[in-house]
């Protein structure tokens, strides 16, 4: 091969590179977007129906501006009172989750084994993907 051959080859291989780079960032810029929108999306709906229930608690019990905005302060201290609590109970049922599945997996063959570990972790990342969207 020429000089000339192995310099137009270079040039179309980080060309290549290049173009497959840029479409594995654009596709892992996309998947990010789309992932916070969804929790962005989530949260939306989370407050729009907390803002519902709170609305048809107010009308029914035909709430003053003071009592209004006492019942909404009460119920925002015991949202975040919920979320330590959640914060705090946590941990209690990491340790049995992890003791069920390591029974489960001692019954399992080298086979099982791997797939019960990526079923495994596509549910922690799940579960984690969603702790992450209510904070």
């Amino acid at each position: 091969m020429t000089q000339t051959g192995r310099t137009r080859l270079k040039i179309w291989l980080v060309l290549v590179v290049v173009f497959v780079l840029g479409g594995a960032t654009g596709a892992a810029l996309t998947g990010l977007y789309r992932s916070r929108a969804g929790n962005d999306a989530r949260e939306s709906r989370d407050r729009a129906k907390h803002e519902q229930r709170f609305e048809k608690m107010r009308q029914e019990l035909n709430l003053n501006e003071q009592q209004t905005t006492q019942v909404r302060a009460i119920l925002d201290q015991t949202r975040n009172e919920y979320r330590a609590l959640r914060q705090e109970l946590r941990p209690r049922f990491e340790e049995p989750r992890l003791k069920a599945r390591a029974q489960i997996r001692a019954l399992l063959n080298a086979e099982q084994q791997q797939k019960f570990d990526e079923m495994t972790a596509q549910q922690d990342a799940k579960h984690e993907q969603e702790e992450k969207s209510r904070h």
